[in-house]
């Protein structure tokens, strides 16, 4: 039966190979299956440009989608916290499509609300200041116009500033905020929602002006890869 895959969460980084082999070994064999692979964001730990595709894992990665593209599984990327400065050179060479977040699509018949996930922790008010100047082309710019070494040593501090950030704050405030959710969904025609970015797999039932929508969170691959699978019966979280 066709199928489509969702993946998200996965940050691959060099001092995590064994996610990477386990990423490398989704590809050739699961995804390989499907009618369509969607990446919901954080593909990588960070990605400080698409001028560091030489680099061993950023070139093995693309190497692997543009593989699975070759062989006629589509491919879609939509930007996550971490990798958001993903362009058109990876892109192309993973043979991959860069869509919006959020992104509407008609799955197997079922209206569908894609999203990386980061939009609808509203309650979360530092992070989403950080979000928007993150996101600001002119702060892009200015970050990508210096070397590559500077890039990765400004984004080694980020990351550290980030980790101890999280520690201090209290573990509801990094979830999902249920009004937020419910917005989403009103606005969106009471859609199924897939998104991932909280790390707190599940399926979850909202009501929200008497109508039932589905939520799916991804699992994250911090520990082992996970994966939802969607055909026209409904969708399966499958965790190897």
């Amino acid at each position: 039966m066709n199928h489509t895959l969702f993946i998200s969460d996965l940050h691959l980084a060099a001092e995590r190979p064994h996610i990477s082999e386990v990423f490398f070994e989704f590809v050739r064999h699961t995804a390989a299956r499907a009618e369509a692979l969607y990446i919901l964001g954080d593909l990588f730990e960070y990605w400080i440009g698409d001028d560091d595709l030489d680099d061993p894992l950023n070139a093995a990665v693309a190497r692997a989608l543009g593989k699975l593209a070759a062989g006629g599984v589509s491919v879609f990327f939509m930007h996550g916290n971490r990798d958001f400065l993903i362009g058109r050179q990876f892109a192309e060479r993973a043979g991959a499509k860069l869509v919006a977040d959020p992104l509407p699509v008609a799955l197997y018949g079922t209206p569908t609300l894609l999203m990386h996930g980061d939009t609808l922790c509203s309650d979360d008010v530092d992070y989403q200041k950080f979000r928007a100047t993150a996101r600001d082309p002119k702060f892009q710019a200015d970050f990508l116009a210096q070397p590559i070494a500077a890039r990765r040593q400004r984004v080694g501090q980020l990351r550290e500033i980030n980790a101890q950030a999280k520690q201090a704050k209290p573990a509801e405030i990094m979830d999902v905020t249920l009004a937020t959710v419910e917005q989403t969904l009103r606005e969106f025609g009471y859609p199924r929602l897939i998104h991932g970015h909280t790390h707190r797999p599940a399926r979850h039932l909202h009501v929200v002006d008497d109508h039932t929508c589905e939520r799916w969170v991804l699992n994250d691959w911090y520990q082992r890869g996970g994966y939802l699978r969607c055909d026209a019966n409904g969708c399966t979280a499958v965790t190897p």
